[in-house]
């Protein structure tokens, strides 16, 4: 897909602006770290930077383009043009002339060129891909491709550009190492990530609309400001955005005093209806993803027995877990196909749909695969094929409301079908890493993606993130679950040659093959039990700070609130404005 989609539309500040003389201010959340812990190495992947994995820093970083889910169009922002070359396996882009860093430094092919390295060393998908990074002028940078590929399309327009005055000694000593046939593994790649983890510049050089303001972070709030030479800046209408430091709880009470004008946050059923009562608009978006139950197989060898996660599967009541999470934006899982319900039917046929199991609910088939396993029940416990009872610890995102409902909605049903299951919540920064590191028994993580809409992306949040390629950035295995298995339905699979397979090629058509092995395999082996699917609750204040936004019609609002939020395309677009009064 070319570079045809929809342009940002101009706006001066005085169009729908507020009363002259007024700081124009939007105000968001999210929960962040401040420094020291928190810290300013937003490349992706690196932990506990400020920001830097959540829709807001898109106001700092402007990507390359973002994309309309329903139309399936791109909005050009720092990319002006691009197109992909089959022959050739070349995808190549064009930056726009004209870009600035806030440091007053030209963007150029060179940050590029360092972003890419850089994120070879963070392990990132995009190389599974890509062979070779070039820039042949100043503003033009040209990817070859292992094999053409749709996915390494979204994998570069998405992807915010950092700058070379930050990042470029850690990309020359990337392609130093890799240059010299070395990789991640070798005592030197494991070295050169461990020490680029840790790197903690004082200061961000940004590229958006607006830069952090300093002085502004406290453990309560931070703010942005306007970033005169960034992209789009003259268009963006408002002055200045403040975010809300916290988890749901501790937001909840800062939304209700109408301190918040956007927030994406799981409130709970009962929060949802008094922020209705006081006045606030409900959106909800479909988010593609939810939680879902993770087994750590290499710590609990019984659970490497599919018969007992297929077991667990049947003992869960899904739709019970999406309700007293979210009530209507929470919907349990039926597919259970690794990606979400709301896309299996444009990757799926009919006759590969009827192959997935939908694990029904139903304890009686439950007990028969655990009894096949080898499990006995003693009164109303069940006990493991080593005669030990089946006690577990759960562990959740403390402050996440809804995965800490899921989690301990699952303990309890677990607890009541006779396998004894602890909820036990953990900090939302430290719980994936635990995960990662593998320091846990069950735990409460992602399924699907909200990032993208091909299956690809879905697959490697599945498969990948929390599992032995992506948690040895933590120095663990995760899940330890093998991505070579052998399947009933399909014999031996590499899942991750599969899920790379699955964005290969230029033809979608020719890619569902692929998407079917992994999700036919994905559902049959549940190295995870997806739990529900999530639907934004996002409540929006109309009419105070801020004026109106699209209707519940309008396309723009399909899109995941988590990757292409369409709160910041408005914003970006200038189509979001101060109120008037």
């Amino acid at each position: 897909m070319g570079a045809a989609g929809l342009t940002l539309a101009a706006c001066s500040r005085g169009d729908g602006g507020q009363k002259a003389g007024r700081v124009a201010e939007f105000h968001g959340g999210t929960a962040y770290q401040v420094p020291p812990k928190g810290h300013f190495n937003l490349m992706d992947g690196v932990t506990d930077s400020i920001l830097g994995d959540h829709f807001y820093i898109d106001l700092l970083m402007t990507p390359g383009a973002m994309y309309r889910w329903k139309e399936q169009t791109w909005v050009p922002m720092l990319a002006e043009k691009w197109h992909t070359d089959a022959s050739a396996r070349t995808f190549t882009f064009t930056l726009r002339k004209g870009l600035t860093w806030s440091d007053g430094k030209p963007i150029t092919s060179k940050d590029a060129l360092t972003t890419y390295w850089c994120l070879r060393v963070m392990r990132n998908s995009l190389w599974e891909y890509v062979e070779k990074v070039e820039a042949p002028d100043e503003l033009t940078i040209v990817l070859t491709m292992k094999k053409p590929s749709t996915v390494v399309e979204r994998y570069i327009l998405r992807q915010r550009i950092h700058a070379d005055a930050t990042y470029g000694d850690w990309a020359r000593r990337a392609e130093e190492l890799f240059g010299s046939g070395k990789d991640l593994e070798s005592p030197e790649g494991k070295k050169l990530n461990e020490e680029f983890q840790a790197f903690r510049p004082k200061r961000a050089i940004v590229s958006g609309p607006f830069d952090y303001d300093y002085n502004s972070i406290t453990n309560s709030q931070l703010s942005f400001v306007k970033n005169p030479k960034g992209y789009a800046a003259n268009k963006v209408a408002f002055d200045k955005v403040v975010i809300y430091n916290g988890e749901t709880t501790t937001i909840t009470p800062v939304v209700l005093a109408k301190k918040l004008d956007y927030a994406t946050f799981g409130f709970p059923v009962a929060t949802e209806k008094q922020l209705v009562r006081e006045g606030f608009r409900i959106i909800r978006p479909p988010v593609y993803s939810g939680p879902a139950l993770l087994f750590n197989l290499d710590k609990l060898q019984e659970f490497k027995d599919v018969r007992v996660r297929r077991a667990l599967a049947h003992a869960i009541d899904r739709d019970q877990n999406g309700t007293v999470s979210l009530d209507k934006s929470g919907k349990g899982v039926k597919y259970l196909a690794g990606f979400s319900d709301n896309l299996v039917p444009a990757w799926l046929s009919a006759q590969d749909q009827d192959k997935l199991d939908r694990y029904a609910f139903d304890q009686a088939k439950a007990a028969d695969l655990l009894t096949e396993a080898g499990w006995k029940r003693s009164g109303t416990q069940w006990l493991k094929p080593n005669g030990q009872p089946a006690r577990y610890e759960l562990i959740f995102p403390a402050e996440y409301a809804d995965w800490s409902a899921s989690g301990q909605d699952v303990a309890r049903q677990l607890s009541a079908f006779g396998i004894a299951v602890t909820g036990r919540g953990v900090t939302e920064s430290q719980q994936p890493i635990d995960v990662d590191k593998g320091n846990f028994d069950l735990a409460i993580q992602s399924w699907g993606t909200s990032a993208a809409p091909h299956p690809h992306f879905a697959f490697v949040q599945d498969l990948f993130t929390h599992n032995i390629p992506v948690a040895a950035n933590q120095g663990g295995r995760g899940m330890g679950f093998e991505l070579k298995q052998t399947t009933q339905a399909q014999g031996e699979v590499d899942l991750g040659r599969l899920v790379i397979q699955a964005g290969e090629g230029l033809d979608a058509e020719a890619q569902k093959a692929s998407v079917t092995s992994v999700a036919l395999a994905f559902n049959e082996l549940l190295p995870m039990i997806p739990l529900f699917e999530r639907y934004g609750n996002n409540p929006v204040l109309e009419g105070d700070r801020v004026g109106k936004w699209p209707p519940d019609s309008d396309p723009l609002l399909q899109n995941s609130p988590y990757a292409d939020n369409f709160t910041i395309m408005l914003l970006y677009a200038g189509t979001l404005k101060p109120s008037a009064g």
